[in-house]
């Protein structure tokens, strides 16, 4: 009996899989695209998820090449599979779009997110902020004498993890950057 060919990413699943590959399962996506850096194309982007009522979870751009003129915009969204290969077509019929690369089942990638908490607080529960913020490797990058504001980097979820701890220590105010993802290896 010749070996069941399954490709990364393919929707194909083993004989003794018995879920419904069509099902309405809702999935992550990491989306990393490769654009035209010029004005409007963030807005055709982000228009057409706003038209066809997908949601954005997380979304960072920036210029990675400066002589070529383009940018690379990563976008984490949530939808069933049938739906996000809808977006990925889409995304990839746009004209400012040079490269749609799903970084979820393209195989092993490295997703980090930069924050900013304002955590106040006085004796004993700042005290704990700090040996938390220790323990995260979050850095104090201002201090006064009610507050402190610290800058962690890492995955989402260590993110939310702090941030869920740090709530009842005095969490006042949070900035996050979104999502910056690669995939690993050449």
């Amino acid at each position: 009996m010749a070996p069941l060919n399954i490709k990364q990413g393919s929707t194909q699943h083993s004989a003794y899989d018995l879920r419904d590959p069509n099902s309405d399962v809702i999935e992550q996506h990491t989306l990393a695209l490769v654009v035209d850096n010029e004005s409007g194309v963030l807005a055709r982007v982000i228009g057409l998820f706003s038209g066809r009522g997908y949601n954005i979870d997380s979304l960072t751009v920036a210029e990675v090449d400066h002589t070529g003129h383009r940018s690379r915009i990563t976008i984490v969204t949530r939808g069933t599979p049938a739906v996000i290969e809808q977006i990925k077509a889409q995304l990839a019929r746009l004209v400012p779009v040079h490269e749609v690369h799903d970084l979820t089942v393209e195989g092993p990638s490295v997703q980090r997110e930069l924050a900013l908490f304002k955590v106040s607080g006085k004796g004993e529960a700042r005290i704990e902020a700090l040996r938390l913020a220790e323990i995260f490797r979050a850095k104090v990058v201002d201090s006064t004498l009610e507050s402190f504001v610290f800058e962690i980097t890492g995955t989402p979820e260590k993110i939310d993890a702090l941030a869920d701890l740090m709530r009842p220590l005095g969490l006042r105010e949070m900035a996050r950057t979104g999502v910056a993802a690669l995939s690993r290896g050449i």
